[in-house]
């Protein structure tokens, strides 16, 4: 009937982002001055604006979630361990994001060179996320990598405890290495240099 043909091609339609994985990579760019390398935290909270790739509107502005915690699931939960989730209106199924670990990564970039993933953006967007070196100062350089269904993650958002710093002398500065303003800067007292990330930026491509 003509009533249940809609309503079967409402559930399509309802199901439909929840099926299409699309790996989306966190690329940063800053100027490295006395910096031998920038590193992302896998276990500090992180900021990010989020929208419905099948709606103009639908956004959650600045959600927070943590790479080394999984949310609780139910028993009979279908949907992989995931780090984020949302259900966008008239959906019946949560919309995931899961952050990748470095295996995860690896075999989510060696799936989707097969399937022979897009290149957006450039400044090495099809990369395996790692640490920004003192080689990379000025270019964007792939820093994490997340597993969406449903849900595109479109603006970082730096909280300023997610980096780790380390000086070309060897210092290590991993508490309020604070980026949310684009600049930070510190002094290694046992190398007797200046230290400091300027002009900071992000972006985050789809693979």
């Amino acid at each position: 009937t003509p009533s249940s043909l809609l309503l079967a091609a409402i559930d399509t339609i309802d199901n439909t982002p929840n099926k299409t994985m699309v790996l989306f990579v966190l690329c940063i760019k800053a100027e490295l001055d006395g910096v031998e390398s920038l590193s992302l935290l896998n276990y500090s909270n992180l900021c990010f604006s989020v929208r419905n790739p099948l709606s103009d509107y639908e956004t959650r502005e600045k959600i927070v979630f943590n790479p080394s915690e999984t949310l609780e699931q139910d028993d009979g939960d279908r949907e992989p361990p995931h780090h984020f989730a949302v259900r966008w209106e008239g959906q019946k199924k949560f919309s995931t994001l899961i952050v990748l670990d470095e295996e995860g990564a690896k075999s989510a970039f060696k799936k989707m060179k097969k399937k022979g993933g897009k290149k957006k953006g450039g400044g090495g967007g099809a990369d395996l996320p790692r640490d920004m070196t003192a080689d990379d100062s000025g270019e964007y350089v792939p820093v994490l990598a997340m597993e969406c269904r449903g849900v595109e993650p479109y603006a970082f958002h730096p909280l300023g405890n997610e980096f780790k710093v380390t000086s070309s002398g060897g210092a290590v500065f991993e508490e309020d290495v604070d980026l949310s303003e684009g600049d930070w800067g510190e002094y290694d007292e046992e190398n007797d240099e200046a230290v400091g990330v300027n002009e900071f930026e992000s972006k985050i491509i789809s693979v």
